[in-house]
Protein backbone atom coordinates (compact mmCIF):
# COMPACT_ATOMS: atom_id res chain seq x y z
CA UNK A 1 0.00 0.00 0.00
CA UNK A 2 0.77 3.34 -0.76
CA UNK A 3 1.44 5.43 2.69
CA UNK A 4 -0.25 9.41 2.62
CA UNK A 5 2.85 11.29 1.75
CA UNK A 6 3.79 9.32 -0.99
CA UNK A 7 0.33 9.19 -2.34
CA UNK A 8 0.69 13.45 -2.48
CA UNK A 9 3.69 13.44 -3.85
CA UNK A 10 2.21 11.04 -6.93
CA UNK A 11 -0.60 13.89 -7.10
CA UNK A 12 1.58 16.81 -6.77
CA UNK A 13 3.93 15.37 -9.77
CA UNK A 14 1.08 14.55 -11.20
CA UNK A 15 -0.80 18.01 -10.87
CA UNK A 16 2.85 19.85 -11.99
CA UNK A 17 2.94 17.59 -15.37
CA UNK A 18 -0.59 18.16 -16.56
CA UNK A 19 -0.02 22.12 -15.50
CA UNK A 20 3.07 21.92 -17.43
CA UNK A 21 1.97 20.38 -20.59
CA UNK A 22 -1.49 22.70 -20.14
CA UNK A 23 1.17 26.28 -20.45
CA UNK A 24 3.25 25.05 -22.50
CA UNK A 25 1.22 25.78 -26.11
CA UNK A 26 0.73 29.17 -24.48
CA UNK A 27 5.21 29.74 -23.90
CA UNK A 28 5.81 28.27 -26.88
CA UNK A 29 3.35 30.16 -29.04
CA UNK A 30 2.88 33.65 -27.30
CA UNK A 31 4.37 35.84 -30.56
CA UNK A 32 2.39 34.08 -33.15
CA UNK A 33 0.92 30.34 -34.04
CA UNK A 34 2.37 28.85 -36.76
CA UNK A 35 0.72 27.87 -39.77
CA UNK A 36 0.49 23.90 -39.65
CA UNK A 37 -1.28 24.67 -35.84
CA UNK A 38 -4.03 27.24 -36.86
CA UNK A 39 -4.63 24.15 -40.04
CA UNK A 40 -5.41 21.85 -37.45
CA UNK A 41 -7.49 23.94 -35.11
CA UNK A 42 -9.41 24.46 -38.27
CA UNK A 43 -9.95 20.16 -39.25
CA UNK A 44 -9.43 18.27 -36.31
CA UNK A 45 -13.03 19.40 -34.70
CA UNK A 46 -14.82 17.76 -38.02
CA UNK A 47 -12.52 14.81 -38.07
CA UNK A 48 -12.81 14.28 -34.18
CA UNK A 49 -17.17 14.35 -35.03
CA UNK A 50 -16.56 11.99 -37.79
CA UNK A 51 -14.54 9.43 -35.22
CA UNK A 52 -17.19 9.77 -32.84
CA UNK A 53 -19.97 8.88 -35.19
CA UNK A 54 -17.98 5.69 -36.32
CA UNK A 55 -17.13 4.54 -33.13
CA UNK A 56 -20.91 4.68 -31.69
CA UNK A 57 -22.50 3.29 -35.06
CA UNK A 58 -19.33 0.56 -35.23
CA UNK A 59 -21.42 -2.25 -33.76
CA UNK A 60 -24.24 -1.64 -35.22
CA UNK A 61 -26.74 -4.64 -36.48
CA UNK A 62 -28.85 -3.99 -39.51
CA UNK A 63 -29.66 -7.52 -39.83
CA UNK A 64 -30.82 -8.51 -36.58
CA UNK A 65 -33.70 -6.76 -34.48
CA UNK A 66 -34.22 -3.51 -34.82
CA UNK A 67 -32.14 -3.70 -37.53
CA UNK A 68 -30.14 -0.53 -36.70
CA UNK A 69 -33.90 1.50 -36.21
CA UNK A 70 -32.72 3.38 -32.80
CA UNK A 71 -29.75 4.34 -34.45
CA UNK A 72 -30.87 5.15 -37.57
CA UNK A 73 -33.65 7.76 -35.74
CA UNK A 74 -31.21 9.38 -33.00
CA UNK A 75 -29.01 10.35 -36.05
CA UNK A 76 -31.61 11.93 -37.61
CA UNK A 77 -32.50 13.90 -34.44
CA UNK A 78 -29.15 15.18 -33.94
CA UNK A 79 -29.13 16.20 -37.58
CA UNK A 80 -32.41 17.55 -37.19
CA UNK A 81 -32.08 19.63 -34.24
CA UNK A 82 -28.14 20.90 -35.21
CA UNK A 83 -29.65 22.53 -38.35
CA UNK A 84 -32.77 23.65 -36.51
CA UNK A 85 -31.18 25.28 -33.42
CA UNK A 86 -27.25 25.21 -34.45
CA UNK A 87 -25.99 23.68 -30.52
CA UNK A 88 -23.86 21.31 -30.20
CA UNK A 89 -24.84 20.54 -27.14
CA UNK A 90 -28.57 20.16 -27.83
CA UNK A 91 -27.81 18.04 -30.84
CA UNK A 92 -26.05 15.35 -28.69
CA UNK A 93 -28.34 15.86 -25.92
CA UNK A 94 -31.58 15.49 -28.04
CA UNK A 95 -29.69 12.57 -30.04
CA UNK A 96 -28.52 10.42 -26.71
CA UNK A 97 -32.29 11.46 -24.98
CA UNK A 98 -33.85 10.13 -28.28
CA UNK A 99 -31.94 6.71 -28.49
CA UNK A 100 -32.59 6.12 -24.52
CA UNK A 101 -35.58 6.06 -25.21
CA UNK A 102 -35.89 4.08 -27.66
CA UNK A 103 -33.36 0.92 -26.11
CA UNK A 104 -35.16 1.60 -23.01
CA UNK A 105 -38.85 2.17 -23.14
CA UNK A 106 -40.03 1.61 -26.51
CA UNK A 107 -38.02 -1.74 -27.71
Amino acid sequence: MIDTSRALLLIAVMSAVTMLLRFLPFVLFSKSTPKPILYLGEVLPYSIMAMLVVYCLRNTSVLETPHGLPEAVSVAVVILLHKWKHSTLLSILGGTLCYMLFVQVIL
